[in-house]
């Protein structure tokens, strides 16, 4: 009986490929660039499978292309570059590697904010270029955060990592989501809940850890840093599209808010003529929230436990579209 027939759109770590390695006829596009769209519709006619990432477009004329697919496996907690309802409506379930990248991302949420609060970056420059002479007493100033007020915005398993992290800093941490938790666990905790206007207007740093969608696209724009306090730092390990890029520069550049740090832009890369790299309060990184070497590791293999339960007609160990088994 002949294995099925899978596509992996980038090289991903062992783990994963040794779990596909028996289970499916697998082919992997190792270039460094995604593969081109067309080359992800040429190859989705045949397949069985598909596992892939962000940064693939997997939209419905795609989709419907697949004439023998029966499972997307994305290698990813998010999945907006998937059209899922598109999938649903074909019966193909798609799949997510969620809770495996939450610490790893809780700790660059907090490698940005203490980096963008001491200014890290700016003073490792400072240095290497040759501007330290002598300790100066008015030089590099930072924020404190010990004793600040922290405002998370989105408050699942990694806004609950970024909390507890938090507490060893003697914080006030505020939370905006759309549904409030349970007090146990804002007790647990030692978190308050806030409407987002509160939580702008009182926050020293705001770190954003809530999904993309019609609702939360540019969620940050200037009438939300004109709430900010002038001293505040903002943080972004969750989509870049979250944040307007323009409205963030005008209030770096302003001094409308104090400083930022990002993990992930709009767009991705960002263009290296952005307006944006101009700016020294501002440290941007490329997307590596999950780039800790446990954590790829067991995204992979998660990823991969999802598509072959998909090729055998199993249900998906981590599925976000689970009505696909109710029809």
């Amino acid at each position: 009986m002949s294995l099925p027939k899978i596509f992996v759109t980038r090289r991903i770590p062992d783990a994963g490929l040794e779990y596909l390695r028996d289970r499916a006829s697998m082919e992997i596009w190792t270039e460094c660039q995604p593969p081109p769209y067309e080359i992800i519709r040429e190859k989705i006619r045949d397949i069985d499978g598909l596992l892939c990432l962000l940064s693939d477009r997997i939209d419905k004329d795609l989709i419907e292309a697949g004439r023998s697919l029966k499972v997307i496996s994305q290698m990813a907690v998010g999945y907006d570059n998937i059209d899922v309802a598109a999938a649903t409506a074909r019966g193909i379930p798609v799949g997510n590697t969620p809770g495996v990248l939450t610490d790893a991302t809780a700790d660059l949420t907090w490698a940005l904010l203490m980096a963008a609060a001491r200014r890290i970056v700016e003073a490792e420059k400072f240095l290497r270029e040759g501007h330290w002479q002598t300790w100066e007493p008015m030089v590099l100033l930072g924020a404190d955060v010990t004793g600040s007020t922290l405002g998370i915005v989105g408050f699942g398993r990694i806004g609950q990592a970024v909390a507890r992290r938090a507490k060893g800093f003697e914080m006030r941490i505020l939370y905006y989501s759309r549904h409030r938790r349970e007090a146990e666990l804002e007790r647990s905790l030692g978190v308050e809940y806030a409407s987002f206007e509160q939580l702008l207007q009182e926050s020293d740093f705001v770190t954003i850890h809530t999904i993309l969608s019609d609702d939360t696209f540019h969620l940050f724009d200037r009438p939300q840093f004109e709430q900010m306090k002038p001293s505040a730092i903002l943080i972004n390990t969750a989509r870049g599209a979250i944040v307007n890029p323009e409205a963030l520069y005008d209030a770096l550049k302003t001094g409308q808010i104090a400083g930022a740090a990002l993990d992930v832009t709009e767009p991705e890369p960002i263009p290296l003529d952005s307006p944006l790299l101009t700016l020294p309060n501002l440290i941007i990184v490329p997307h590596i929230g999950s780039a800790s070497y446990k954590t790829r590791s067991q995204m992979a293999l998660m990823a991969a436990q999802n598509l072959v339960a998909g090729l055998m007609g199993e249900r998906l160990p981590h599925c976000v579209n689970p009505e696909v088994y109710r029809k």
